[in-house]
């Protein structure tokens, strides 16, 4: 059975009428959200499909092939849709009363070296997000401690490099949440190898007292938190039923990014009802100035099955009608609202979501007075246009020739704060040319760090000196920091 998602439709669409045609014989079955909500259509514009399993499918797919198998009629198998002569035969889409079956195998685990193993530990989702599909499950099911504990140390002991959770509110139940993130903790360093990380997606205001004192004990990112903000204004919210308490899930987001030992990624969604550009910017500013390690600027996907596709009259819009089925406009963003904000994304994935110019996007508000989304937006108006392919090295200088010709900027300043923004990101060592200064008293310097700070055999260390603050910084590249991936770095009075 072939599972559809927006990022596969298409290709499966081309490739589905090939197969039959190599392999006449063979059976096709699909599945998937994609497939899911409208069998009739997908049945109707793909006649190489044989069999559409709507909903969940780990039981009608060993149903149906139980009935292939042994000649046995199809009717009464949940969530399955097929021909019957000139008819289409569909079903609603499958919810199983039962706990799906571990589909974990031994050569699943031996592929994992370095990469990122996914366990469900529950399935569904207690709210009913109107631009979201995981609501519709009935609700959220619970898998058994037993199984979640069991998978949780065969994931982390298979040599994976982070184990993400795809359970859609993890901590939908605050207790079974703080049991499972015990459950780790207890073990981690030991059963758990120390180094393993584990992803979340989190409720932010959910996140109490007592489950974030538990978190101020984890080793320094062992956990990694998404936490899907989607807006900031309580009339976009309400129109896509989503129940937040704006101040808490602010309140609780500080609080879990004060800790410091979490990698914090929040989440906002542009296009959704009622929010314009003003709107949309308020919110950009108000998350930025959370100051999470990643902030992710998505767009608005009107996906089958959702409400927002299902009620065109509650939700007006206009949207891509091949997947991903992207927002095009809506009655308070127009196209040009939407391609700006694709420009602002591809600046704050660059400048910001890099992790490669933080204190540089630290000072410049300060130094401008402008906004972080005014700020992103001017320079991706007026620079960035093409860099996309852009070296590093290139693309830190058109950062600093456009910056340091701003109003507020100093010249030296920026400089100094990108030296240190390169030193601790890049284990070169080496600093880009738009930011050398030939200066003979660099030498003097390294050699009095040096003497005074004996370097760490085998690793490689980068110097540079400051001219805003008189000194010497230099970070020696050993491990990154697990939560900000960055190097440290020591400044040193010369």
């Amino acid at each position: 059975m072939q599972l559809t998602y927006v990022w596969n439709i298409t290709r499966v669409r081309e490739l589905l009428p090939m197969l039959k045609q190599a392999h006449p014989h063979i059976i096709i079955v699909l599945g998937g959200p994609e497939v899911s909500y409208n069998p009739q259509e997908v049945l109707f514009a793909l006649p190489a499909a044989d069999y559409l399993i709507s909903g969940e499918g780990e039981e009608p797919f060993a149903l149906l092939l139980q009935a292939l198998l042994h000649g046995k009629s199809l009717e009464g198998i949940p969530g399955l849709c097929y021909r019957s002569g000139s008819r289409i035969i569909t079903a609603a889409p499958h919810t199983s009363a039962a706990e799906p079956p571990d589909p974990y195998t031994s050569a699943y685990f031996s592929t994992l070296k370095g990469r990122i193993a996914y366990l469900e530990t529950s399935r569904g989702c207690p709210f009913a997000c109107a631009f979201c599909l995981s609501g519709r499950c009935s609700g959220v099911r619970f898998f058994s401690p037993e199984r979640v504990e069991k998978n949780l140390l065969q994931l982390a002991k298979s040599g994976a490099q982070t184990v993400k959770l795809v359970d859609r509110t993890f901590n939908a139940n605050r207790t079974r949440a703080r049991e499972i993130f015990r459950f780790i903790l207890d073990r981690y360093g030991k059963d758990i190898p120390d180094g393993v990380r584990f992803h979340f997606e989190m409720a932010g205001d959910l996140l109490d007292a007592e489950t974030r004192d538990l978190l101020a004990t984890a080793p320094r990112g062992a956990f990694q938190f998404e936490i899907g903000l989607q807006s900031f204004n309580p009339k976009t919210l309400a129109a896509v039923s989503r129940t937040t308490d704006i101040a808490l899930l602010k309140e609780n987001i500080r609080k879990v990014l004060a800790l410091g030992n979490i990698h914090v990624h929040l989440d906002l969604i542009a296009g959704l009802p009622y929010e314009d550009l003003s709107s949309f910017r308020e919110s950009f500013n108000t998350a930025y100035g959370l100051q999470p390690h990643l902030l992710q600027l998505g767009f608005l996907k009107i996906l089958p099955g959702t409400p927002m596709r299902d009620n065109p009259e509650q939700f007006p819009c206009r949207y891509d009608k091949d997947p991903p089925y992207e927002v095009q406009a809506t009655p308070w963003l127009s196209a040009a609202d939407l391609l700006l904000l694709h420009k602002v994304e591809a600046a704050l994935n660059r400048l910001y979501n890099s992790g490669r110019f933080r204190r540089t996007l630290r000072y410049l508000p300060q130094a401008t007075g402008k906004t972080p989304f005014s700020l992103l937006r001017c320079f991706a108006e007026d620079a960035s246009a093409g860099t996309d392919r852009m070296s590093l090295d290139d693309y830190t200088a058109l950062v600093y020739n456009y910056f340091s010709a701003c109003p507020g900027v100093d010249k030296t300043v920026l400089r100094d704060t990108m030296v240190c923004d390169r030193l601790a990101t890049n284990a070169s060592g080496k600093l880009p040319p738009v930011l050398r200064i030939q200066d003979t008293a660099l030498k003097r310097a390294v050699r009095k760090v040096e003497k005074a700070f004996s370097p760490t055999p085998g690793r490689r260390r980068g110097y540079a000196l400051l001219y805003s603050e008189p000194c010497l910084v230099f970070a020696e590249y050993g491990r990154k920091d697990r939560v900000t991936g960055e190097y440290p770095l020591t400044r040193f009075q010369v």
